[in-house]
């Protein structure tokens, strides 16, 4: 493998208060590469969409005090906010989109700004993303990120990598929703995107530039017919429209493209994202943590995306 830098960034909010001193710590553990450095982005703007709803929500102060512990205990190098000033905005969008758009996160409350900006102000050749409510097994032999770059040079048409989605099954199946074809290289490949973790080539992944936006539709329905520039001329004029998740207009521009996404088939490493945030979940974090790092799992969990919390607690 040609020699090669490669940093991680890490997402963190208010709303991730109540697990990310153990998810944090956790992911930096288990992927053991050695990184040029480890970020954590912290989205400081005010929550929306389905964010708003979401139990433990701290303060801005109490997620600051949590980023300077893990700085101080090395677990991480740096610390930025992301940055909202709206002429850093316009020309991160017109780079990204070709054009200024309005909101920077999506109608869910997903920083799409934040996805772009890390992008651009990673100072590595190659750059791993996690949000910090994932978590991750990866065997002590085994680097994903490894193989994943090695992977990325073998094959130029591959813009992102990332470990096998859930434990693995016997016959390796993967219960997903998107469709997928099982390259000979050793890997699962996908024309869909996947936001929450990915591991990218930086200026391999400019080449897909600029993105499609798209906009969630509008509830005056005569606008939904409008090209997407008179929509988005419109969002911005009145701040009324809602952007569509930034994964679904990536994978927009990769599906157009000879562009894919793999999904790495080696089980030695795997993920889960838990959607639950319930009091329940985070009692049980620890020892879900420690199950996960030693490789053990339930078996009716191998092959789910989705950490199904009916078999790891009640």
């Amino acid at each position: 493998m040609a020699l090669s830098s490669c940093s991680l960034w890490i997402f963190v909010a208010r709303t991730d208060i109540p697990f990310l001193m153990l998810t944090i710590p956790h992911l930096v553990r288990m992927n053991n590469f050695p990184f040029a450095e480890r970020v954590l982005a912290v989205d400081t703007a005010p929550l929306t969409g389905d964010k708003i709803g979401r139990p433990g929500i701290g303060s801005l102060e109490e997620l600051r005090d949590c980023t300077q512990k893990l700085q101080q205990a090395g677990i991480v190098d740096r610390i930025i906010d992301i940055n909202y000033d709206r002429a850093y905005c316009d020309h991160l969008y017109r780079r990204h989109f070709g054009t200024p758009v309005g909101p920077t996160h999506n109608y869910k409350g997903y920083p799409i700004l934040g996805s772009i900006s890390t992008i651009e102000e990673c100072r590595s050749d190659y750059m791993v993303h996690f949000d910090s409510d994932m978590m991750l097994h990866q065997e002590p032999d085994y680097s994903w990120i490894t193989g994943g770059i090695e992977l990325m040079q073998r094959h130029p048409y591959l813009m992102s990598v990332r470990p096998l989605a859930g434990p693995p099954t016997a016959d390796g199946t993967l219960y997903q929703p998107n469709t997928y074809q099982k390259h000979p290289d050793g890997f699962y490949q996908f024309k869909f995107f996947g936001s929450r973790v990915y591991l990218v080539d930086c200026k391999r992944f400019a080449k897909l530039f600029p993105f499609p936006i798209i906009w969630r539709p509008f509830r005056n329905r005569w606008l939904n017919q409008l090209p997407v520039s008179l929509q988005t001329l419109y969002s911005n004029l009145t701040g009324k429209g809602e952007l569509e998740s930034w994964e679904i207009m990536v994978s927009r521009k990769v599906e157009a493209t000879d562009y894919a996404r793999a999904t790495l088939a080696n089980p030695k490493a795997w993920t889960l994202h838990p959607k639950d945030r319930s009091p329940a979940f985070i009692a049980a974090l620890p020892q879900i943590i420690d199950k996960i790092e030693a490789g053990k799992y339930p078996p009716k969990q191998a092959g789910h995306y989705d950490l199904i919390p009916e078999l790891w607690y009640c």
